[in-house]
């Protein structure tokens, strides 16, 4: 499985690997957990709402990560995290300088193992992933992307239990 993650993690931070556009990294903590996350980014080329000076525009992330549990309920786990989003971004029509955003998206996980600590239980492999986010874009070709995302992940109740967990995240992402 180790091995396979890294092949993955190799694969998602080669620039022409499937005509990536970006590369994210992310740490974040909360619900006794913290996490880590790398990723690979595609930008759509269609755009929302292009009158005036903002538009509605967007990207897939797909990120494999680790959440490590820190509870003294005991029994913490390192949990590997396998995810596809899409993510919607209202963001400056032509940016330069610092250019703020907000951004929204919810996607699909696969963690495992399903349990954080003695007293958080995902129930299920599978997991719906949502966030909200702002951040800005600077650099000269708007390259850098820092921001902050809070992320809500759960089964939806497909399988009991379905506790979920709430992450606050620190956002990177560097666009060739």
């Amino acid at each position: 499985m180790k091995k396979n993650i890294w092949l993955l993690c190799a694969l998602l931070l080669s620039g022409n690997a499937w005509a990536v556009d970006g590369v994210s990294f992310e740490l974040g903590n909360g619900d006794n957990t913290d996490t880590t996350r790398i990723g690979a980014i595609w930008n759509w080329e269609k755009k929302w709402f292009t009158e005036g000076d903002w538009l509605v525009t967007g990207f897939w992330e797909a990120a494999v990560g680790t959440w490590r549990g820190k509870s003294s309920a005991g029994n913490n786990q390192t949990i590997t995290d396998l995810g596809i989003t899409p993510v919607f971004r209202l963001q400056q029509k032509n940016p330069s300088g610092l250019s703020p955003y907000a951004e929204a998206a919810i996607g699909f996980h696969l963690i495992s193992p399903t349990f954080i600590n003695a007293n958080r239980k995902f129930g299920s492999a599978f997991q719906f992933g949502d966030h909200v986010g702002f951040g800005v874009r600077m650099g000269e070709h708007q390259q850098f992307d820092l921001g902050y995302r809070f992320q809500h992940l759960s089964n939806g109740s497909i399988k009991k239990p379905n506790q979920g967990i709430n992450l606050n995240q620190v956002h990177f992402a560097y666009y060739f």
